[in-house]
């Protein structure tokens, strides 16, 4: 089979980077385009995790199975389907499950902690990231983190200074250098024109 083009998308958390990479995905058609997330590959953390905004750095890169992205990423590269954990975030524990992942020509890969990693880096052929000021990224994060992981205000926030700031500015900010980057306080719809025209040359 052919090979597929490997899209990073990268940004801190609450940057609008996988909004992106879902309308990417229907610009460029669902039957063209794969969507892997980052979050899939978290290390089993239901021995670990004691409460909310706890103990667990889960923006470390040490909490993600970096070496089995990369060979699953290697693999599909290569035109083959994968077999992708399932990281379930109530119980922060991996499944004994899998998830087929089906080759397609494009796959967008999206993560937090994408462009730290040199090895996945170079497998990819284009990098994108989406600049958004931290005030703006943090608000977001709280309003998803409640809404959809039924997470608590204080935890949200206890997590965000203990780990999400420092590790974004150690594992993040400093690897947005050559790559394609965007701002994300533009609107969706310009965003996706300006990576399909600029970054992708669609």
């Amino acid at each position: 089979m052919k090979e597929s083009v490997l899209i990073g998308i990268c940004g801190g958390s609450g940057s609008g980077k996988t909004t992106l990479a879902k309308n990417l995905q229907q610009e460029l058609g669902p039957d063209k385009v794969g969507l892997l997330f980052q979050d899939s590959f978290y290390h089993d953390q239901s021995q670990c995790f004691d409460h909310d905004g706890g103990n667990v750095n889960f923006d470390h890169p040490s909490s993600l199975d970096f070496h089995l992205m990369f060979d699953l990423l290697t693999s599909l590269k290569k035109g083959n389907d994968i077999e992708l954990p399932v990281y379930d975030f109530q119980t922060h524990s991996r499944l004994q499950e899998k998830k087929t992942f089906k080759h397609k020509p494009i796959v967008l890969v999206d993560g937090i902690l994408l462009f730290s990693q040199a090895n996945i880096t170079e497998l990819l052929d284009h990098k994108i990231f989406v600049d958004t000021p931290e005030d703006t990224r943090l608000s977001r994060r709280i309003e998803r983190d409640i809404n959809e992981r039924g997470r608590t205000k204080e935890g949200v926030l206890d997590q965000f200074y203990a780990h999400v700031k420092p590790m974004h500015d150690k594992y993040i900010e400093p690897f947005k250098e050559g790559t394609f980057v965007i701002s994300g306080l533009i609107s969706q719809e310009k965003m996706v024109d300006e990576v399909m025209t600029s970054a992708l040359n669609l």
